[in-house]
C-alpha cells in the first residue's frame, strides 16, 4: 500500500492574487485607488472576482496595466488570469441562458442560407474595412497617447546594498528609453534591461520613453544605496563638516532619548529613517502623513524633498527638513553632543 497522500494544489484567482500583492506592500484599496486612478469600487470588484460589474473588457486590462505598474509585477499573468476566469464565468452563463431558452429555439437549416458571390465579396468588404478601421485607430491612439513604460526594477523608495543596480521594464515596441539621459537598448518585445552605478545615500533615477511621435512618459525613483565595503559608522557621520546641509547637526533639549516624527507637507515624498545605525523605514510618505521613531542616541534622516519634509523633535516642530527642494541626504540629528553639554 501507498504511504504517501496525494494533496491537490490550488492556484490562486486573480483576485487572491491582487489581494496578496496589495497585502504585501500594506496598502489599502484607497491607497492603490490614489496612485492608479482606478475607481475603488472597480479594484473591489476585481479582488471579488465581480466581473460582471465591470466595463468592457478593454478597460479592465487597461486597470491591470495601471495596477501591474504601480505594484511593480509583470502584467501578464494578471490579463490571463483575468481573461480565463472572464471566461468561465461567460461559459457557465452562457450555458445556463442556453438551458433556459432551448425550447424556445428553431433549429437552424443549411437549406435557409445561401452562400452567393455577392455575399462573399460583401464579405471581404467588410473585413478590409474592418482591418482599416482598427489600423488607423492604432495610429491616432499612438498619435494622441504617452507611450507605455513599465519598470519592474527597482522599486520607487528601494534600498539597496552595493554600488550597481539593473533597471528592468518594458515600453512601446518602438519607444526609445533613457535612464539619466543615457540610452537603453530595447529588444523587439519591447523589454529592457541594463546595469547602472550607483553612489553611497541618496540616487535619483529618471527613466524616460519616448514614441515615434515623440511622446514621452517619464518615471523617477529614488533609490537608497549602501557600499557593502564601507566602515563608516553612525558615528563617522556625525562628525563630518558641519557646513554641509546634507550632513548638518540638530541639538535637542532632551537628553534621554530622541522621539523623531517625519511627516510630508503638501505632496507625496520619499524618506529613509535610521536610528542608531539601523534602517528603519524607507519608503514613500503620502501628503499629510507622518512616520514616528524613537532612537537613544542617533537618528538620520534622507528625503527625496527636503522643503516637503516635516521634522518634529519630542513634540517640537523643527519646521522642513531643508529649504532645498531636491533631495537631502543624511541629517543627523544627534544626543551625545547634547549629552556632553549638560556634563
Amino acid at each position: 500500500m501507498n504511504g504517501f497522500t496525494r494533496k491537490k494544489v490550488m492556484s490562486l484567482t486573480l483576485g487572491e492574487k491582487l489581494q496578496q500583492i496589495r497585502a504585501e506592500r500594506r496598502m489599502s484599496l484607497g491607497e492603490v485607488s490614489r496612485n492608479t486612478r482606478i475607481q475603488s469600487k472597480y479594484l473591489q470588484y476585481l479582488e471579488n472576482g465581480e466581473y460582471e460589474k465591470m466595463p468592457a473588457q478593454v478597460y479592465v486590462k487597461g486597470f491591470l496595466r495601471s495596477y501591474a505598474g504601480f505594484m511593480g509585477v509583470s502584467e501578464t499573468p494578471l490579463i490571463k488570469a483575468y481573461e480565463r476566469e472572464r471566461g468561465i464565468a461567460y461559459n457557465i452563463k452562457k450555458e445556463i441562458n442556453n438551458e433556459n431558452n432551448e425550447e424556445k429555439k428553431k433549429p437552424f437549416s443549411i437549406h435557409t442560407f445561401a452562400i452567393t458571390p455577392k455575399i462573399i465579396t460583401l464579405t471581404i468588404i467588410i473585413f478590409a474595412m474592418l482591418a482599416i478601421s482598427f489600423y488607423l485607430y492604432k495610429e491616432l491612439d499612438n498619435f494622441v497617447s504617452t507611450p507605455r513604460l513599465i519598470v519592474n526594477s527597482p522599486l520607487d523608495g528601494e534600498v539597496v546594498e552595493g554600488s550597481q543596480i539593473y533597471i528592468i521594464g518594458k515600453s512601446e515596441k518602438d519607444g526609445r528609453v533613457y535612464v539619466n539621459d543615457q540610452s537603453m537598448v530595447v529588444d523587439d518585445e519591447g523589454e529592457f534591461r541594463e546595469s547602472i552605478g550607483l553612489q553611497e545615500g541618496l540616487n535619483i533615477i529618471t527613466i524616460k520613453v519616448l514614441n515615434r511621435f515623440n511622446k514621452e512618459t517619464v518615471k523617477t525613483l529614488s533609490i537608497y544605496s549602501r557600499d557593502m565595503n564601507s566602515n563608516l559608522s553612525a558615528q563617522a557621520r556625525k562628525n563630518g563638516e558641519s557646513d554641509q546641509e546634507e550632513n548638518k547637526l540638530v541639538e535637542i533639549e532632551n537628553p534621554e532619548s530622541i522621539e523623531l516624527e517625519v511627516g510630508s507637507s503638501g505632496e507625496s515624498v520619499w524618506v529613509s529613517i535610521e536610528a542608531d545605525g539601523k534602517l528603519v523605514f524607507s519608503g514613500v510618505l503620502q501628503a499629510g502623513s507622518w512616520h514616528k521613531i524613537i532612537a537613544q542616541n542617533e537618528a538620520v534622516v534622507s528625503s527625496g524633498k527636503g522643503n516637503e519634509t516635516l521634522i518634529k523633535i519630542n513634540s517640537q516642530d523643527f519646521g522642513t527638513l531643508s529649504e532645498k527642494t531636491g533631495p537631502v541626504k543624511d541629517v543627523v540629528f544627534n544626543l551625545d553632543s547634547i549629552k556632553n553639554l549638560n556634563n
